[in-house]
């Protein structure tokens, strides 16, 4: 949960997930959809369904108990050199290094290290370094008296608490006047920006759900039926969604029901919602992912996504009447 999440974020949803899940087993014999339902709202979904499959693994493989060395580790879905260093060390005094951006910002700055922490030459060096420091015993204390130096004392750019940190009189980075500019991180990603478009299909109280595709984003979670537009106007690739979705016997208004962003890490989300109408009209049964309609009620009890919680909270409760045929030119 700590992977690209802030502390005062994970706490709640930690709390509730042991609660839930108080050991491996139980993690394992739980429904996917359960899963990510409890995970809605922290993001980067990939990683509660790593987690699941990594406690099958471990009740199959290993009769329910986390394994110990970071080779071992390293094979669990969804588990890679940092969080293998931070359970062997932390759960099991093993001597193993954890690298973090925290950890990677106190030692760039403790040995004045300037090649881009981002490139395979930096991170391998500062992971180096890392293991070079680690203690014959006590590792686990090592690593999180790092992790916890670089959130609150070596802190990023002239947020630096130099005056009261306790590595002061060893610090290169200090001596030579670096301080604020490092770590050194070249490589910026571009933002992506997309246009999902939306349309929203009620009957009889309820309305029609989609599961995501098991790979890509917000994987398995549960969604109103959307496409990317690429190229075509919004409202002709609603059109072409709901006719995939239903046949031709479909309408879809000219009008927007709503426009909602969302911002992820390296990609702007614009979702535009329409309303569609089909009476009657069975969902194809040849579709690649389940559909369902499901109540209100019903909907909160599946997995989805912040984003998809926000489109919800912005379609106009009272349904609007169709105001131009399927083949109309949306506004």
């Amino acid at each position: 949960m700590l992977q690209q999440t802030q502390v005062a974020t994970v706490i709640p949803y930690y709390e509730r997930f042991l609660k839930r899940y108080p050991n491996v087993s139980d993690l394992a014999a739980a429904p996917l959809d359960d899963v990510l339902r409890l995970w809605a709202g922290l993001g980067y979904y990939s990683r509660a369904r790593n987690l699941h499959r990594a406690a099958i693994e471990i009740t199959n493989r290993y009769k329910g108990r986390v394994p110990d060395s970071v080779e071992l580790l390293r094979t669990l879905p969804g588990v890679g050199r940092y969080t293998a260093g931070a359970v062997a060390s932390i759960a099991y005094d093993k001597r193993a290094a954890v690298v973090d951006g925290n950890v990677s910002r106190v030692l760039s700055r403790l040995f004045d290290i300037h090649l881009d922490i981002r490139s395979p030459a930096g991170e391998r060096r500062i992971w180096e370094t890392a293991e070079s420091l680690l203690p014959r015993s006590r590792a686990g204390d090592f690593n999180q008296a790092l992790m916890e130096l670089g959130a609150t004392i070596c802190r990023p750019g002239d947020a630096a608490q130099c005056l009261t940190c306790p590595l002061r009189n060893h610090c290169d980075a200090l001596a030579a006047g670096n301080v604020a500019r490092l770590p050194v991180k070249l490589k910026k990603t571009r933002v992506r920006e997309e246009t999902h478009v939306v349309i929203v299909a009620d009957r009889a109280n309820k309305r029609l759900w989609r599961q995501r595709p098991a790979k890509g984003l917000w994987a398995s979670l549960w969604e109103l039926p959307s496409a990317v537009s690429s190229g075509a106007s919004a409202h002709a690739t609603a059109v072409a969604l709901a006719r995939d979705i239903f046949g031709e016997s479909v309408t879809v208004d000219g009008r927007r029901l709503c426009e909602v962003s969302h911002q992820l890490t390296h990609r702007l989300v614009r979702f535009v919602a329409y309303r569609a109408h089909a009476p009657g009209a069975r969902v194809r049964t040849d579709m690649a992912t389940p559909f369902k309609w499901l109540s209100n009620n019903a909907a909160e009890r599946v997995g989805r996504s912040t984003a998809m919680r926000k489109l919800i909270a912005a379609i106009p409760e009272t349904p609007v009447e169709p105001s131009r045929a399927m083949g109309a030119r949306g506004t």
